[in-house]
């Protein structure tokens, strides 16, 4: 069955698909948000977010949700530890930054709250989509269904099937992946990782690996493990056995303190692979009529702490240019665009740096330097 869209058409209800939402509503302007999985509870929605003064935060201003933001900032979650490899304290500090963290479940759950009811169409798996011309578009959905909108916008992350219509560009392997590990009840059950970590997170470094942890909600520990091996060296290793998998692993990490490795070897969930992928730090593409991307499906990137707030970024800045330019969308999308490449690039190259400082051949000096300079 083909239904014709008469407003705006999001693919993906991830934070920026629901912020272009949510800011549509506030000026009164409808919008649908299909999303592939089946419910807002179908699956994990990650952890800790920190919202930056710069972006995530004036994009929830846009929202209207400032007050509801609030509500959800765990207080004391920005303390940012350093430790060697050997367990010494290098860096300890519980000052604030401007950039409160939030649980990123509780921030998606606060803008489906936002939007009036049926506004996103859960079980809506895209499996294809193509131009129809004079600015419509058609999307197909895996159950066979379609739709066809005059504005599509593709907030449908790193593996978007919106972006074809815009760019042949496909994120490539950036020679890094992190593995994910919880501990649960760390003060209780997990004293000494939970001491390691402390109130906020933790970087034990050092070059081409390391280990990330994060203080989250009821004593939660949320361990990125990162090791810079080829996607060859992680297909070796069957992830369908937690066990094998922490065995393999946690040998990367010989002779490191043991409260360290501990976030490694005491998961208490199986460990999940998080390949990281990038998209050119430059990309961008040519003005298709009634079409459009934003967050990862537009300049997915290496990992800066960036990516969700440059998403809501998009999704709030989008919104309100669709609003100030009503019956122009080409005028609205073009000057949205024009905006977002280099914002977006600069970011990426940021992230770059970043990635560099994180796991070069100075980590971890290289990070204190940025942390102490910063001061």
């Amino acid at each position: 069955m083909t239904t014709t869209a008469t407003n705006v058409t999001i693919i993906g209800a991830g934070l920026g698909g629901l912020v272009l939402a949510r800011v549509l509503h506030v000026h009164g302007i409808p919008a649908t948000v299909y999303e592939a999985e089946a419910s807002p509870t179908a699956r994990s929605q990650g952890g800790m977010l920190d919202i930056h003064e710069d972006n995530g935060q004036p994009a929830l201003q846009a929202a209207g949700l400032m007050d509801e933001f609030r509500g959800i900032i765990l207080e004391g979650r920005e303390a940012t530890r350093i430790l060697a490899t050997d367990g010494t304290v290098l860096f300890d500090d519980d000052s604030t930054r401007g950039r409160p963290e939030v649980q990123r479940g509780e921030l998606r759950r606060i803008l489906l709250d936002s939007l009036p009811a049926g506004t996103v169409r859960w079980g809506h798996k895209v499996s294809g989509t193509r131009s129809l011309g004079d600015g419509r578009h058609e999307v197909t959905f895996a159950d066979g269904g379609t739709v066809v909108t005059s504005l599509l916008v593709g907030a449908d992350g790193a593996w978007s099937r919106v972006r074809p219509l815009l760019s042949d560009a496909i994120p490539e392997y950036i020679g890094s992946s992190y593995v994910e590990t919880y501990l649960f009840d760390g003060d209780t059950r997990h004293p000494a990782a939970a001491k390691a970590v402390g109130g906020g997170s933790l970087f034990a470094l050092a070059p081409g690996k390391g280990i990330s942890a994060h203080r989250e909600s009821g004593g939660t520990l949320h361990t990125y493990v990162a090791l810079s091996e080829s996607q060859e060296w992680f297909a070796a290793i069957d992830f369908s056995d937690p066990a094998a998998v922490t065995a393999r692993v946690v040998k990367e990490f010989e002779g490191w303190a043991p409260e360290l490795t501990a976030l490694i070897t005491d998961g208490e969930s199986a460990p999940v692979l998080r390949t990281l992928n990038a998209l050119p730090n430059d990309h961008r593409w040519e003005r298709i009529p009634g079409v459009t991307l934003l967050g990862d499906a537009a300049h997915l990137s290496v990992p800066n702490g960036e990516g969700a707030n440059l998403a809501m970024y998009d999704g709030a800045e989008l919104g309100k240019a669709v609003a100030a330019h009503p019956g122009d969308v080409e005028t609205a999308l073009a000057a949205y665009e024009q905006a977002m490449f280099p914002r977006s690039a600069a970011a990426a190259e940021d992230g770059v740096q970043l990635h560099e400082i994180l796991f070069g051949d100075k980590t971890p000096h290289s990070l204190l330097n940025m942390f102490t300079t910063n001061e």
